[in-house]
């Protein structure tokens, strides 16, 4: 009296999902960074804390980013955003323009591309 039905296969989602981790700066580059600016031998222990500190730092760095455009109703982060957070840290001042910075910290070949951007207002395309 009773039909005989067969079970029911579960449906496979394809590919088992990895878990999405957090993007890395390559650990090379901020030792080869963090080395120039301390010109001294660091240990491997005082290294890792270094790039945590730079991880926790970019991190930061890009959420600020992220709210400052989304703030505005953008999708995409401009470099008015970027001199709107260095102007909130205090690294560009009316006494300390970001052209200034440039100069100071950035090799011979990046100052010659960002110095008339800096000096022209910050925009890249004349306004329409």
């Amino acid at each position: 009296t009773q039909l005989l039905r067969a079970k029911p296969v579960p449906k496979r989602l394809g590919a088992p999902r990895r878990k999405k981790s957090e993007p890395h700066i390559a650990s090379g580059l901020i030792k080869m960074i963090f080395s120039h600016y301390a010109r001294m031998p660091v240990t491997r222990d005082t290294f890792k804390i270094v790039e945590k500190c730079s991880q926790r730092y970019f991190k930061q760095l890009s959420d600020d980013l992220e709210a400052y455009s989304s703030h505005a109703r953008r999708k995409t982060v401009e470099m008015a955003d970027l001199e709107l957070l260095m102007r909130r840290q205090g690294l560009v001042t009316d006494k300390m323009p970001l052209h200034v910075l440039i100069e100071r910290y950035l090799p011979l070949e990046y100052r010659k591309l960002l110095i008339p951007v800096a000096m022209s207002g910050n925009k890249v395309f004349p306004c329409e």
